[in-house]
């Protein structure tokens, strides 16, 4: 199945492009990570948004996630990985999982480029983002695995059963991991990287640890990860038009990624045009097609 849309990222943005995009008609995919990791399900309060004084961020996202099934909109809880375009088709990489569609909206929030010191230097020379696409690379090594969310872990063990070692280090608050005993779980918090040609070490707050590889398990890749060829803004946002159209043709952008302020009001209202304008691109490439045959 060929998806007229889809959309990368479950929050204001995303479902607010989303809900736009069926009222068209058109067919539509939503990545999304869980609800409790979306940014705006830790705000205790909103006061800002039109309609819902006092409410929490939590309540704001159920009623929102409420309004897209109204719709019957396919949600996935799957990380996209990275995604290409070919002729009018763009390729999507979901946790292993590809999907077709002819249109793509980001919505992924404000994910940092690099966690780290030096990261980006290291990418491809021993920092990984993928486990599964890269974890054979690091049979019977030494690695790191550096999580962003509890997702992580399935990862983690994942790349254990491939490890001589592995460091897990959790970028979130925990008790109790339950690993293979050839993993340790390091509570100190990451800096930086090292190496040479390659990655072997990674320094924390209190020690450093030789290494022959990094995996850094994010909620969302960042924006320069996930597609070559975007353009991004100054402040390192990525660059749209008053459409939303990105510097890729079919592929739009909505929300916190494209920049400030960093507001639900701007993310929906954004959401909105961006789901508009992929809609009526779609519509022009379906005509573009029927002519052709």
């Amino acid at each position: 199945m060929i998806y007229e849309c889809a959309v990368i990222g479950g929050g204001p943005a995303g479902l607010s492009a989303a809900i736009n995009l069926a009222q068209t008609n058109r067919s539509v995919i939503v990545f999304a990570t869980k609800e409790e990791d979306s940014a705006i399900y830790k705000a205790p309060e909103i006061n800002n948004y039109l309609g819902f004084f006092g409410v929490s961020g939590k309540e704001l996202l159920r009623s929102f996630y409420d309004h897209a099934k109204k719709y019957n909109i396919e949600i996935v809880n799957k990380k996209v990985i990275n995604f290409y375009k070919s002729g009018n088709i763009f390729t999507i990489n979901a946790s292993n999982e590809f999907y077709e569609a002819y249109s793509v909206i980001l919505a992924i929030g404000t994910p940092k480029k690099t966690l780290l010191e030096n990261e980006a230097e290291f990418v491809g020379r021993g920092i990984s983002y993928c486990a599964v696409c890269d974890g054979m690379l690091y049979k019977g090594r030494v690695i790191a695995v550096v999580g962003e969310s509890v997702e992580a872990e399935e990862e983690a063990e994942y790349l254990s059963e491939l490890a001589k070692k592995l460091y897990y280090i959790p970028l979130y608050k925990k008790n109790e991991f339950h690993f293979k005993d050839n993993v340790e779980v390091i509570l100190s918090r990451p800096k930086s990287v090292s190496g040479q040609e390659f990655v072997n070490a990674i320094e924390l707050e209190d020690k450093i640890l030789s290494v022959d590889g990094i995996f850094i398990i994010r909620k969302t890749m960042p924006a320069d990860q996930l597609i070559y060829g975007l353009e991004f803004t100054e402040e390192g946002h990525i660059k749209v038009d008053k459409n939303m159209q990105t510097s890729i043709e079919g592929l739009f952008a909505a929300g916190d990624c494209t920049g400030r302020p960093y507001q639900v009001a701007k993310a929906v209202g954004e959401g909105l045009v961006a789901g508009l304008s992929a809609s009526s691109y779609v519509k022009r490439i379906k005509e573009a097609l029927m002519k052709k045959d």
